[in-house]
């Protein structure tokens, strides 16, 4: 017997059973969802059968695209094997052993182990609680403050919205809790003083750090988050000298750096890592996303002995190192990440972002000149663009007018999936992009936005 729920469309069954993350609740039953049903290559389509080209990865991730049998094939093999176990009390598992190897094989800093876990924000979690862990097994109780910058997105658990510097992530959570310190956000263009280089605000940042710390007091401390290149504050391309500025800060007041390699890692900025994009020596780096190209959730932490021998120490004195997750290291999802590291390796991913990363940051920089975009930046595979109300004054549309997520949702009706961070949309396709599929993607965005300019009228 068929009931009533079996009969409704997905839409109208989504709209009563799922609670949406980023989304507005309260409208969702008045806009309703888009169903994507199949994906293939850079594209997905929806139930009706139009294609769209998604410009984000999905969320930052798939880097090689849908339909990427191989990956199918290895998470089915491991299931037929060993379909679930765990690394918790002195237990491991073929897969995850490798991929924890392989992780320190590439890393592109020395590392000492490897920490499995499930998302990224997990992965950041675990890195806050090792630096609580690591400073009372040094007898430096006082040494727990964390810094993290304006426009940082590092997860969504308590502890990493806290970090993440964006409102809405925490107002009405009651967010941040105590011990977060806050640094500038390093945008050029936004936050430069008039007729201050690149280097010169590089400095001026580090400078304000610097102030910050003995504000705080050294003793007091711990750590800086930081991304390569922050993702969703914007697709923020650090200005000239930054992190070697910011690096020697640190290093003056014995600071740890995290590097939240969540969205850069594998291939996204042209190099492996957005750490040897930079030049930067993190202590500790974490991973997800293009981990396993989406098709199976992991993340991993990866720690330098510098993090580890406390911890190591500290756990002995207690008697355990009391944290894990039960999916930390699914073998399926750890056997899907070793089929992606073989198959970014084989195909020789960085040379094919080498080829066509320079299209999309071109394809992008062509739109500078139009009326609505203040700003285009990126590296590698991502970008973004920002719209401006004036390009002169720089100064950005009213709020209210959401301008930026009018644009996306033109975006999505030519047949391109965006995201807007405000009013900066983001471009991060697939890794796997054709130089075709970037000018169709343009193409299709360059409709949505001459849309939008036109429906706002003369000035």
């Amino acid at each position: 017997m068929q009931t009533r729920a079996s009969n409704r469309t997905i839409a109208e069954k989504d709209v009563d059973s799922v609670l949406h993350p980023y989304t507005n609740l309260k409208r969702h039953p008045e806009v309703g969802p888009l169903v994507i049903t199949r994906g293939q290559g850079v594209r997905v389509y929806d139930e009706s059968g139009k294609d769209y080209i998604e410009g984000l990865a999905g969320l930052w991730c798939t880097s090689l695209g849908w339909g990427e049998e191989r990956l199918v094939e290895a998470a089915a093999r491991q299931m037929r094997q060993l379909p679930f176990y765990h690394l918790f009390s002195h237990k491991t598992h073929d897969a995850g052993v490798e991929l924890c190897a392989r992780l320190l094989d590439m890393a592109p800093v020395p590392m000492s182990k490897v920490f499995l876990a499930g998302s990224g924000s997990e992965a950041n979690d675990t890195a806050i609680k090792l630096i609580h862990y690591r400073s009372n097994a040094l007898g430096l109780p006082d040494k727990k403050k964390i810094i993290a910058r304006e426009k940082a997105y590092h997860g969504v658990t308590v502890a990493t919205a806290s970090l993440t510097g964006l409102v809405n992530n925490q107002r009405s959570f009651d967010l941040p809790i105590p011990g977060v310190l806050r640094a500038g956000c390093p945008h050029h263009y936004r936050f430069a003083r008039q007729g201050e280089s690149e280097e010169d605000f590089s400095t001026r940042l580090a400078e304000e750090l610097d102030a910050l710390i003995l504000a705080e007091g050294p003793d007091t401390v711990a750590a800086f988050f930081a991304e390569p290149v922050m993702g969703a504050g914007g697709v923020i391309v650090p200005p000239a000298g930054y992190f070697p500025k910011i690096q020697a800060v640190l290093d003056k007041y014995d600071i740890l750096l995290v590097v939240d390699e969540v969205i850069c890692g594998f291939g996204r900025t042209g190099n492996m890592f957005g750490t040897e994009t930079f030049g930067i020596r993190p202590d500790m780096m974490t991973l997800a996303k293009g981990l396993t190209s989406g098709y199976a959730p992991l993340s991993a932490l990866m720690v330098n002995e510098r993090v580890y021998a406390p911890v190591a120490e500290e756990s002995g004195r207690i008697g355990v190192f009391g944290h894990g997750y039960t999916y930390g290291g699914h073998p399926v999802s750890a056997a899907v990440a070793v089929e992606t590291l073989n198959i970014y390796a084989e195909r020789d991913i960085l040379s094919h972002v080498a080829k066509v990363g320079p299209v999309l940051q071109d394809g992008l920089r062509a739109f500078r000149d139009h009326p609505l975009v203040g700003e285009a930046r990126g590296i590698g595979l991502i970008g973004a663009l920002e719209l401006v109300a004036d390009k002169q004054t720089r100064a950005p549309f009213p709020p209210e007018l959401t301008m930026g997520a009018k644009v996306v949702a033109k975006a999505q009706d030519k047949g391109v999936i965006l995201r807007a961070m405000g009013d900066a949309v983001a471009f991060s396709p697939p890794l796997v992009i054709s130089e075709s599929e970037i000018a169709e993607m343009l193409r299709r965005f360059g409709q949505a936005l001459d849309e939008a300019h036109g429906e706002l009228g003369p000035k």
